[in-house]
């Protein structure tokens, strides 16, 4: 085909594909599987069109994984993530490894499978999928740490399972040795990712580049190093993009909600190349003879593998059986399995072709099943919270020839700074609101200007003010006007910034009487 007529179905698949997460919206079905109807649609079945090289979905699939982990760390707030830690760790490993011995073992006896072929099985199937998470949990509503469990399981889960399945795919023997492996490349790619999550962090700070649009381009190809970098060190390349995405993403970068919508942008670019891919490769004719073993593998990860690896992951914590149970449900799959289970394909493994299209058709079933009743389960065992106040949105320009910052902050619903004087904010000498937009309009407020949600402000802060201006806003966004009696981590000390708190005038608002 010509270029032209390339770019115009790449260009054509693309809007098919934002068009779908609207109309996934509306009928509350998760956009993947809409996403794979298009590749169907395009696919042998329908169009006609031919596509089934193994090893360039495969390729193509890590590479959309890796943009779709860089996007699952910078959305990920560690202010949500840092009570679940344990748990999601926990998850991520040890779940991982009860999910495969369990999935393994049933499959080797209902299915007949060899016991090395039947554990390959169990790997492709343990993973959960961070697109598929990420997009239909954080529309679900509950607590901060099964929100932060799960994500943080779908993150990092993917690296030891890539290393599962290429172990159990290979011929070589597992030795007393393969364990020890396994730890050094998940701990070394932890290493790699902090490493250049926090010198990423520290040099975007400090460089004052040329245009805004620089910057998001930086912050990802620091993400996609640490993926080249962990694997070329034979370490664990997933699991560094993933921590280096999550350590950026909660630094204080330049223009940060320019590069997090940057990510988001090439995280669903990611979600619909892939899925469409994925619908493109696979072969209506053959699914129809996997759709037994696929309901049985299914059946195996919804009754046993899934439960039992979540209360062996969940017994240090104590977590309420309902949170346990809500944890076993939200097991979601996705374009991981798939992706896996090529992998076992190109590296030679038995059965591979029937594994692809096992995983194809599990993968829709439980995302039909999971990922509609998801909301519903959740409000059933009574986990489900009501919608929780928006972050305050700060971003960053750096005015490097004048040695200032200038922050603009969207003060979002829910955020206690409604009704705040702009006195009583009492920023760090150095840093001043010097505009206001509210309706679509702008004006230079003053001390007794009140704010209001929904507003932007523009503050210019010198160097030296921006951090404590910054912390400031945030304190005042989570603890309103009488924060000022605290510091900014809840404390009972008066707030530093305040020469003589009791010196306010009484009446004014916030003040003492």
């Amino acid at each position: 085909m010509s270029l032209e007529v390339v770019l115009g179905a790449v260009a054509g698949v693309v809007l098919l594909g934002v068009i779908a997460v609207r109309v996934s919206v509306r009928l509350g079905l998760p956009s993947l599987l809409l996403y794979l109807a298009i590749g169907m649609l395009l696919g042998e079945a329908v169009l006609g069109l031919q596509f089934s090289d193994a090893r360039l979905t495969e390729n193509i699939g890590i590479a959309a994984l890796v943009l779709i982990l860089i996007e699952g760390g910078m959305t990920t707030r560690w202010e949500t993530v840092r009570p679940a830690l344990g748990i999601g760790i926990g998850l991520s490993t040890i779940s991982v490894a009860v999910s495969i011995g369990v999935a393994g073992t049933a499959l080797h006896y209902l299915l007949g499978l060899d016991w090395r072929v039947a554990f390959l099985w169990g790997a492709v199937l343990s993973s959960t999928d961070a697109a598929a998470v990420f997009s239909v949990l954080r529309g679900v509503g509950v607590s901060p740490r099964l929100a932060g469990a799960l994500e943080l399981e779908s993150g990092m889960n993917d690296a030891p399972v890539v290393l599962a399945v290429i172990l159990l795919a290979s011929t070589e023997a597992i030795t007393w040795v393969t364990p020890a492996l396994v730890v050094y490349e998940l701990l070394a790619g932890g290493l790699i990712g902090l490493a250049l999550g926090f010198g990423g962090a520290w040099a975007l700070r400090r460089a004052a580049l040329p245009s805004t649009g620089l910057y998001p381009l930086a912050t990802m190809a620091v993400c996609v190093l640490a993926f080249a970098g962990g694997q070329l060190l034979h370490a664990s390349g997933l699991l560094a993009t993933y921590v280096a995405a999550l350590v950026l993403g909660n630094s204080r970068l330049p223009h940060r909600g320019g590069v997090v919508s940057f990510a988001e942008g090439t995280g669903w670019l990611a979600q619909i190349g892939l899925f469409v891919l994925l619908g493109l490769y696979s072969s209506p004719a053959r699914l129809v003879d996997a759709l037994v073993p696929a309901l049985i593998c299914a059946g195996v990860l919804l009754v046993l593998a899934r439960p039992l690896s979540v209360v062996a992951a969940a017994l240090p914590f104590r977590l309420p059986w309902r949170e346990q149970a809500f944890l076993s449900w939200s097991g979601l799959r996705g374009a991981v399995p798939i992706v896996l289970a090529l992998i076992a394909l190109v590296e030679g493994a038995p059965g591979g072709e029937r594994l692809v299209d096992v995983v194809f058709v599990l993968v829709v079933f439980l995302t039909l099943l999971q990922g509609t009743t998801l909301p519903w389960v959740a409000r059933f065992l009574g986990v489900a919270k009501g919608s929780e106040p928006q972050e305050m949105g700060v971003d960053a320009a750096p005015l490097d020839e004048l040695g200032a910052s200038l922050l603009q902050v969207r003060i979002p619903v829910g955020s206690k700074l409604q009704g705040v004087y702009l006195r009583e904010l009492r920023l760090p000498n150095g840093a001043m609101v010097s505009l206001v937009v509210r309706d679509e309009a702008a004006f230079t407020p003053d001390g007794e200007t009140r704010l209001r949600e929904r507003d932007q402000l523009l503050v210019v802060a010198t160097a030296s003010s921006r951090a404590r201006a910054e912390e400031r806003l945030r304190a005042v966004d989570r603890g309103g006007a009488l924060v000022r009696w605290r510091d900014t981590s809840g404390g009972g000390r008066p707030d530093s910034s305040d020469p003589d708190p009791k010196a306010r005038r009484p009446g004014t608002p916030g003040a003492p009487a």
